[in-house]
C-alpha cells in the first residue's frame, strides 16, 4: 500500500452484509483495481490492495512450495497441512462494488460475528484497512493502546 492508511469509522452492515468503505481509505485500495479481504483474528478481518498482498505473501508461500516439492519438510507434514488449511479459507480477492461496498463473503461474516445491519469499526492499520466487531475491537485496543508511546519511539529510532 503506497500510503500510510489511518483512521477510525464506524458502520453499518446493510441486510445483504455489505459495508461502505470511507472515501478516505479507498484511493489505496483501488490502485491495483482489486482487493483481498482476509482474516486476520476472531472479529476482524483485513482488506488489502491486491498488490500489497501478492507482494507480501506470494514469496512465502512458493518458497513453502518449493522446500515440498524438494522433500525438505517431509517431517512437517502436520504443518504443511495446516498451512494448506489456512491459506485455503484464510483469504480470498473481493471487488469493491458501487459507491465503494464491500460484500462480506459467507465464511468472512462468520468469522468477523456481526449479524446483518450490525455496526463495525472500519480501522485504517497502516499498510492495510481493518475491519473489526466493536467488541473484539475495544477488548484489542485497551490490551494495546498502553503500549502505544514505546511502539511509536521503537518504529521511530
Amino acid at each position: 500500500m503506497t500510503q500510510f492508511v489511518l483512521g477510525e469509522f464506524r458502520r453499518a452492515l446493510d441486510d445483504r452484509y455489505r459495508l461502505s468503505i470511507p472515501v478516505e481509505f479507498v484511493p489505496a485500495l483501488e490502485a491495483s483495481g482489486s482487493c483481498i479481504l482476509a482474516k486476520e483474528r476472531p472479529g476482524a478481518l483485513s482488506l488489502w490492495n491486491a498488490d500489497d498482498w501478492n507482494r507480501r505473501h506470494e514469496k512465502d508461500v512458493a518458497l513453502v512450495k518449493s522446500k515440498m516439492e524438494a522433500g525438505r519438510l517431509q517431517d512437517r507434514l502436520s504443518q504443511v497441512q495446516l498451512l494448506g488449511r489456512l491459506l485455503s479459507t484464510r483469504h480470498r480477492p473481493v471487488q469493491l462494488a458501487a459507491k465503494s461496498r464491500l460484500s462480506i463473503p459467507e465464511g468472512f461474516r462468520e468469522f468477523l460475528g456481526v449479524e446483518q445491519g450490525g455496526d463495525v469499526l472500519v480501522i485504517g492499520a497502516a499498510v492495510c484497512i481493518e475491519i473489526w466487531k466493536i467488541e473484539a475491537w475495544m477488548v484489542y485496543l485497551n490490551d494495546q493502546i498502553p503500549q502505544f508511546v514505546n511502539l511509536l519511539e521503537e518504529l521511530a529510532s
